[in-house]
């Protein structure tokens, strides 16, 4: 029960303005509609254990406080950033008592993801049994983050960041709940947006600091860039916020999309991606996506790396660019990439076989009395520079695993292979 000091107390305009029914959440119809996951689950009157995964600012608190409202059951909300196991067990052990009376409990975790292995195999008895109901909030990756014991029991629920149209609605419930306009045109309306990043809490908190100047003069889009600071985007290094900008970034250099490689790049520079691993990858990019169809391309991005370990940031920044629009504009081919996957299963397969004695250097007289070396035929010393003897492993066919492609430099290989394959054959 809040206190009459605390009813007195000002509060945020994000707080003031949290939707009082599921109807007033914006953003998430793919979960609340009546058809949808949780819409179905309320129209029941049955409530499984699940987990909200999404963006800051995208609702799961409010979603969570309202289920509970919605099925008349006891809200017990915990941070797994401030609680540990002695806050869990308290939880459980007064959710067992109200299970006595007929009362259920909806046990709500913000930041779910936080609580370590064996603090997340304490939940498992009691929402397995049913003691609790169990809402998880997450901004990471359940599959990463939380034990698959868990994930088991729990639906999870993607929620998504923010669209304009959603963001447009919550300023709307601002200036009508601060009774004014904020100071803004209507281009500097739409950055407020664009700023926000999809986070509706970090609107609102921009909205009510913009309510505070005063109404004229009106700020255009570069004055709006000075009243309020910009928020970083969402991007976080070590997480899944880093792997799908990566993929991101892989995949456009893939499709030969040099604009939009640029745009995932500069995404991953401006979020605070180290220059080294996108240098890296860029590396490693050349070797699968691009290999021979142009043998310049891995040269390319050993370059760019050095440079930019030469220049540092920002100026080897540019080296990375150059290195990007070069890889997206080169000929793909992924033989090199296929050719090693299937070699490598084959080397698994065939177990320990031994080279022909003809590949076999005999250093000692043991070594030749052996056969090691007989019959080996030098290739400088044919006519063609080839002698077409078989170099795989007796008792094993020959396998072709490189298969060049019709596109760059591939296409010259192609003719070479098909040249030697003729030859083999004619003296085979």
């Amino acid at each position: 029960m809040s206190t009459l000091f605390e009813t007195q107390a000002p509060r945020p305009l994000a707080d003031r303005l949290r939707p009082q029914s599921m109807d007033l959440v914006v953003g998430q119809d793919h979960l609340l509609a009546a058809d949808a996951p949780i819409g179905r689950m309320l129209a029941t009157g049955k409530l499984v254990s699940i987990i909200l995964w999404g963006p800051p600012g995208s609702g799961k608190t409010t979603i969570a406080r309202l289920l509970a409202e919605r099925t008349e059951l006891a809200f017990e909300p915990l941070s797994a950033v401030f609680s540990g196991v002695n806050d869990l067990r308290k939880v459980f052990k007064a959710a067992r008592e109200r299970r006595r009376v007929g009362r259920g409990t909806l046990l709500f975790i913000d930041e779910i993801h936080r609580f370590n292995r064996a603090q997340q195999d304490g939940f498992l008895p009691c929402v397995e049994d049913g003691t609790v109901i169990l809402v998880g909030a997450s901004t990471e990756n359940p599959s990463f983050e939380l034990i698959a014991p868990l994930l088991s029991r729990c639906q999870v629920l993607v929620l998504k960041r923010l669209g304009d149209e959603a963001l447009e609605e919550l300023l709307e419930r601002a200036a009508a709940e601060m009774g004014k306009s904020l100071p803004v045109d209507a281009d500097a309306r739409a950055a407020l947006r664009a700023m926000a990043d999809g986070d509706g809490r970090y609107l609102l908190n921009m909205a009510e600091a913009l309510a505070e100047l005063p109404s004229s003069p009106i700020l255009d889009s570069a004055a709006l860039a000075k009243a309020v600071q910009r928020r970083m985007p969402l991007y976080d290094k070590s997480q899944d916020g880093h792997y799908n900008l990566v993929s991101a970034l892989h995949k456009a250099l893939r499709g030969s999309d040099a604009d939009a490689a640029l745009y995932w790049l500069a995404r991953m520079i401006v979020g605070g991606e180290d220059p080294h691993y996108i240098a890296r990858r860029l590396v490693r990019f050349a070797c699968e996506d691009i290999g021979l169809a142009d043998p310049g391309a891995l040269g390319q991005a050993i370059d760019a790396w050095r440079a930019y370990e030469r220049l540092g940031s920002p100026e080897g920044e540019l080296a990375l660019v150059q290195c990007a629009i070069y890889l997206a504009t080169s000929p793909k081919s992924n033989a090199a990439y296929v050719a090693e996957k299937a070699s490598m299963q084959a080397a698994r397969e065939s177990g320990s076989l031994m080279p022909p004695k003809h590949m076999l250097n005999a250093p000692t007289r043991l070594m030749k009395d052996l056969g090691h070396g007989a019959g080996y035929e030098y290739d400088h010393h044919t006519e063609e520079g080839f002698s077409g003897q078989d170099y795989f492993p007796e008792g094993m066919r020959r396998r072709r695993f490189y298969i060049p492609g019709d596109r760059g430099f591939e296409r010259e290989i192609s003719k070479r292979l098909a040249y030697w394959d003729k030859l083999r054959e004619k003296k085979s």
